[in-house]
């Protein structure tokens, strides 16, 4: 069937992940939950994925059983380095013109999130692969992304506290949760002109077609309701972005199925 060349083993997200080389050379990347948070995990993660595609988004194609009732997802395998580890620091020493390439990377991706009606969750600096010989960036591990808005039910959201804002990296405090139906006043209107898509940074983002301009202000919500903002408009019917026609794939796939397909 073919050969594992690659094991990730100790993973907080109760995954263990692999590297699967078929016969033919071509390369792939499995992950299997081993939990029932890590399998409700994975099953948010396919959502997202069958609603959103863009160049950076490493997608998940295939999705088999596996010991358990579990399911694992099959990905193409993409050579490159975590910025979590001390890669990070080779990134930061690469040339600005590559750093400004992988960030105007990511943030189109997140255009096309947001065009698809998802929100970003857990986004962190483990989820950006980047592969220093062909200088481009990934996106990995999007397994918290999910449709929005939705009221948080939790204390907070999952993921590092060092890439969420103060009030989301705490816990809320106990008297919160009487108040969380009601909204707060709007915050003032900020004097600085709003960034247009003819105002600054234009000249890094012509060639997106999700940017639709600023949104317009949104009062915040003591409810905490994430990600309330409406879609900036729908995405092209062709090129990446979500599917375009088509019935999409089955919920699971056998291991028979998946190497037929894979192997031709």
């Amino acid at each position: 069937m073919g050969e594992l060349f690659r094991a990730f083993r100790d993973q907080d997200s109760g995954c263990v992940s692999y590297g699967v080389q078929l016969p033919d050379g071509e390369r792939w990347f499995v992950k299997e939950a081993t939990t029932p948070a890590a399998q409700a995990s994975l099953d948010r993660a396919w959502t997202f994925h069958r609603a959103v595609r863009h160049p950076a988004i490493v997608p998940q194609l295939h999705r088999i059983t596996v010991a358990d009732g579990h399911t694992a997802a099959v990905m193409p395998w993409h050579p490159g380095e975590s910025l979590y580890g001390p890669a990070r620091t080779r990134f930061r020493a690469l040339p600005l013109a590559s750093v400004l390439r992988a960030i105007d990377r990511v943030l189109d991706a997140h255009l096309a999130v947001e065009a698809a009606g998802m929100v970003a969750v857990d986004l962190y600096d483990g989820a950006f692969l980047h592969d220093f010989g062909a200088d481009v960036v990934h996106l990995i591990d999007l397994d918290e992304y999910r449709p929005g808005p939705f009221v948080l039910q939790e204390d907070r959201l999952p993921g590092s506290a060092r890439f969420m804002a103060p009030r989301n990296g705490t816990a809320a405090p106990a008297s919160t949760s009487a108040r969380r139906s009601t909204p707060s006043p709007a915050p003032p209107a900020s004097s600085s002109t709003p960034e247009t898509p003819n105002g600054p940074g234009a000249a890094r983002r012509p060639s997106s077609p999700y940017w639709k301009g600023p949104p317009a202000p949104t009062p915040l919500n003591a409810s905490r309701t994430y990600g309330s903002s409406p879609p900036r408009g729908a995405l092209p019917a062709e090129g990446f972005g979500v599917r375009a026609g088509g019935s999409p794939p089955p919920e699971n796939e056998s291991a028979g199925d998946l190497v037929s397909e894979v192997t031709g």
